[in-house]
């Protein structure tokens, strides 16, 4: 039998080195992940099946989860429909005033969800808004839910299409116009199925910051029952009237819908990817 190598000290040494790096990080991380998971077991632990199936039996709850399916998927393809040609100009056109602009496209990121609603009650009180409101109400409606949700989840799925067409190479999409491609042509045939995997990201983004969205809609929309409530308001009117086992039990809701459609998105990201052609 041929015995084994011995390792040297130094390398004896760098091994270890490695052992308390990876598990320090992993302390770190593991901290984090360990109160997210207590969290969302002291929900689980509070409620009862049994709330849970009196909270979906409500109209009112009912009525909050339509509304919030619908107007975030609304919103996240409003989102997107901004957010690609935003990103795409961005990141290909070197412009006077670009650092600037960009800076204001991370202002929703950045403000207080409360200053934004404001923002938008305030629009709509000038001459304009009322003017516009006076044919399509917008203010304490179902479109200022849209529009809540819109001005905060757009923000991130910018961001996101911004640093997806920045690690495109523009190589791809010069070939395609010196072949005879017009601009246009070039980007649906090259440039956007290239960006698939970003635009899969940007609409979880937009859509997951739309599901949670709150202070904007409390601000600019209100929280009249069976009219401008969606589920994050509805953990909120449920607290208010301290019915804190129907507030659990739409959170977790939240929750639910929260991962599912996460894990729905990056699975079929991960499939496009694997089934990439070489």
């Amino acid at each position: 039998m041929t015995p084994a190598p011995t390792q040297s000290p130094q390398a004896r040494a760098a091994r270890r080195s490695d052992r308390v790096f990876f598990a320090s990080f992993g302390i770190l991380g593991g901290s984090y992940l360990l109160l997210l998971l207590a969290t969302l077991a002291a929900d689980l632990f509070y409620t009862s099946p049994g709330h849970l199936w009196h909270a979906l039996q409500s109209p009112e709850i009912r009525y909050a989860i339509r509304l919030s399916l619908l107007s975030c998927t609304l919103t996240t393809l409003l989102s997107l429909w901004v957010a690609v040609p935003v990103g795409y100009l961005m990141a290909r056109v070197r412009f006077p005033g670009q650092r600037l602009i960009d800076a204001i496209f991370d202002i929703p990121i950045v403000l207080p969800p409360l200053v934004i609603g404001l923002s938008l009650l305030i629009l709509f009180q000038t001459a304009p808004g009322r003017a516009l409101e006076r044919f399509f109400p917008v203010t304490y409606a179902v479109p200022s839910v849209v529009l809540a949700q819109f001005m905060v989840a757009c923000a991130f799925a910018v961001r996101t299409m911004r640093a997806t067409f920045d690690q495109i190479s523009p190589r791809h999409e010069q070939v395609a116009l010196t072949l005879g491609c017009t601009r246009s042509q070039a980007f649906w045939m090259v440039v956007l199925p290239e960006a698939r995997r970003g635009l899969l990201t940007a609409a979880t983004l937009a859509w997951a910051r739309s599901l949670g969205e709150f202070g904007p809609i409390l601000v600019f929309s209100g929280a009249t029952r069976m009219k401008t409530e969606v589920l994050s308001t509805t953990v909120f009117l449920e607290l208010s009237v301290g019915n804190l086992e129907a507030a659990v039990a739409v959170s977790l809701l939240m929750v639910a819908a929260a991962v599912l459609v996460l894990l729905l998105i990056r699975t079929k990201g991960s499939e496009n990817s694997f089934h990439r052609p070489v």
